[in-house]
This record gives C-alpha cells, sequence and structure tokens, in this order.
C-alpha cells in the first residue's frame, strides 16, 4: 500500500502539518528537520498528490526552463548540464521542472511555449541568450523569472553568471606563468554578455601582467561560437606575422575547432601553440591533446537559479541583482613553456 503523509510524519518524529510545510517548501522548517523529512520521503517513495497540493496551495509547482534551439545541442551540452543542475535541486524542493526550446527568431503569437500559453508554471528560469520579445511576455505574465549566463537588463533582473572576468584573467596568468607574452583572443558571439566579460579579463589579465593590448590579436571571425567557428577561425592566427605563441579561446568549442584546423596545417599543439578554452565541457578530456580550460560548475548554476525562483515563489516578490559563481583553472596538456 502507498505511504501516506501521516506514515512520513510518524517515521520522521514529527507532525503532519511540518511534513506539509517541507512539501510546499515553507522557509519556517529548520535545517535538519527538512533534510529529515526529506529522506523519510525519500524511504517511503511518499509521492503526495500533486493536484491536492497545487488546490492548497494556489501554485502549480511546475517552473518552466527555456532555451532557444541552438542552445540545446548535443555538440555543446553547456545548457543541458545547467538543466540538470535546476531538475535535481528542483526534486529537494518538491517541484516539478518544465524543459522547452523557442527558436531564435521567436515571436509571440506563433513560438510561445505551452506551460505559458496555459499559464501552468509559477516561474520561469531561461538559460543563455533569449529573444527580448520573450522576456517581455513573461515579464507581463507578472511571474518571477531567473536568467543563467544571460541577463536582459543589470539591475533589474535575478541572474546568474559564472565569473567570466576571473575566469579569463586566470587563463592569461596560466599562459605568462608559461613565458608566453603574445597571446591571442579567439572569440565568436560577442553580443553574449559572457562573451564580452571573457574579452574584458582577457585584457585585464594582460595588464595585471604587465602586457600592452594588442587588437590585432583579436580575432573575432563569426557570429557563432561552435566547433566549426573555431575551426574557421584559426586561419587568422596562422597568418599572423609574428605569429603567437598562445591562443586563450572564449569557450571550450572555439577552442576543440581551432586545434583540428592547426592539426591540419601540421603545427604542434603546444609546442607551436597553447591554447586555453573556457567551460570545461566534456569534450575536452576526448582531443588530443586534452585542453587546458576554465572549468565552469554549470549543475550550480541551475541548482542557484532554482533556489532563487522558488525563494520568489514562496515570497511572492521580484528579487533583482547578479549572483557571481566562481570558476577555476584545470591545467590540462594543451599548454607548456614558450620557446623563447
Amino acid at each position: 500500500m502507498a505511504a501516506t503523509i501521516k506514515d512520513v510524519a510518524k517515521k520522521a518524529g514529527v507532525s503532519v502539518s511540518t511534513v506539509s510545510l517541507v512539501l510546499n517548501g515553507k522557509s519556517n522548517v529548520s535545517p535538519e528537520t527538512r533534510t529529515k523529512v526529506q529522506d523519510v520521503i525519500t524511504a517511503l517513495e511518499f509521492y503526495p498528490r500533486r493536484n491536492a497540493r497545487g488546490f492548497a496551495a494556489r501554485k502549480t509547482f511546475n517552473i518552466g526552463f527555456i532555451l532557444t534551439e541552438d542552445h540545446f545541442s548535443r555538440a555543446e551540452p553547456f545548457y543541458t548540464k545547467i538543466f540538470l543542475g535546476t531538475e535535481f535541486e528542483a526534486r529537494r524542493h518538491s517541484f516539478y521542472v518544465l524543459l522547452t526550446t523557442v527558436p531564435k527568431n521567436f515571436r509571440s503569437g506563433t513560438h510561445l511555449p505551452r506551460f505559458l500559453l496555459e499559464k501552468n508554471v509559477d516561474g520561469v528560469i531561461m538559460a543563455g541568450w533569449v529573444p527580448q520579445m520573450l522576456v517581455e511576455h513573461v515579464q507581463g505574465m507578472s511571474i518571477p523569472a531567473v536568467f543563467v549566463d544571460f541577463c536582459p537588463g543589470r539591475g533589474r533582473h535575478t541572474c546568474v553568471f559564472m565569473d567570466n572576468e576571473s575566469g579569463a584573467s586566470q587563463a592569461i596568468d596560466h599562459l605568462v606563468s608559461l613565458r608566453h607574452q603574445r597571446i591571442a583572443f579567439l572569440g565568436g558571439d560577442m553580443g553574449h554578455p559572457s562573451m564580452i566579460e571573457r574579452l574584458n579579463g582577457y585584457k585585464l589579465g594582460l595588464a595585471e601582467n604587465g602586457l600592452q593590448y594588442d587588437s590585432s590579436l583579436v580575432v573575432v571571425d563569426s557570429d557563432g561560437s561552435s566547433v566549426d567557428d573555431g575551426y574557421g577561425a584559426a586561419h587568422r592566427l596562422l597568418a599572423m606575422s609574428p605569429r603567437p605563441t598562445a591562443v586563450f579561446a572564449c569557450n571550450d568549442a572555439m577552442a576543440i575547432g581551432c586545434m583540428r584546423y592547426l592539426t591540419e596545417q601540421g603545427v604542434d599543439v603546444p609546442g607551436e601553440l597553447s591554447i586555453v578554452g573556457f567551460d570545461d565541457i566534456e569534450q575536452v578530456l576526448m582531443v588530443e591533446p586534452t585542453l587546458t580550460t576554465i572549468q565552469v560548475f554549470k549543475e550550480e548554476l541551475g541548482a542557484i537559479a532554482l533556489r532563487r525562483i522558488v525563494e520568489m515563489i514562496q515570497e511572492k516578490s521580484q528579487v533583482t541583482g547578479t549572483v557571481l559563481l566562481p570558476v577555476e583553472l584545470v591545467v590540462r596538456n594543451s599548454t607548456c613553456k614558450a620557446h623563447v
């Protein structure tokens, strides 16, 4: 027979009302009690009737997660990992996450996600760049919204970012420690705030190490930042005179594409050209040499976004501000000392 809320309360040694508070994500429960009740819920495989919860709390217990179609890619699983972070965290708060994609050329009249049309979510998380028309539609619904790796207006929204500037600066510090002086920047999709911040971090890292910024070493050949974009832009690195000894790519996908082109051209990586990426996606361990990169804790980005939106739903308030998640340098085989 299926467990009941009374069974959970009895086994956890608490009242039925306390179990109800935990199920509904209320804040007036101690962390120890919440953990104890959640452990019992898991052990007993107790699943509250969702429609009853929603009716009592006047909530759907659904949170929408929206990506543009190009972000939901097998080749670049960055945002997929963020989604998984929201999914895992949602279970702790007894919420459901509904994933959908919209086209980059979004139009409110034709491309609205069904959960928005049916008003079947209590809040929305949007990851990566999303069309302004979609942002405005969600705002018009007066439901909480959190943005991850994108912010349509600093100070007016709740946004969760990795610390892009610090990460880029760490990459430059690492290359300079290996005696590299002529360091190029390989970028794409420079309309994206994260890419702009990584370029700023590149400049900051140069300045902090006493190196002059040289715009001729900045290669931005495309509006995209995929493996193909990195491959297509890499030829400009070899055309430079004198050639750089190192390159910081704005993300791992472009770094991998760049490495592929250089290998085809007979350029030794890292012997002739060291490369650092950004994001630490799984593919960096599948290339040769393995890629030195900046690790982004993608699941934690999603978990933070989920916690923030649950807070907003529970408190019935629109919180604004930016959360910056620290990043870390991971040294692998694509970098070595410069030959000076």
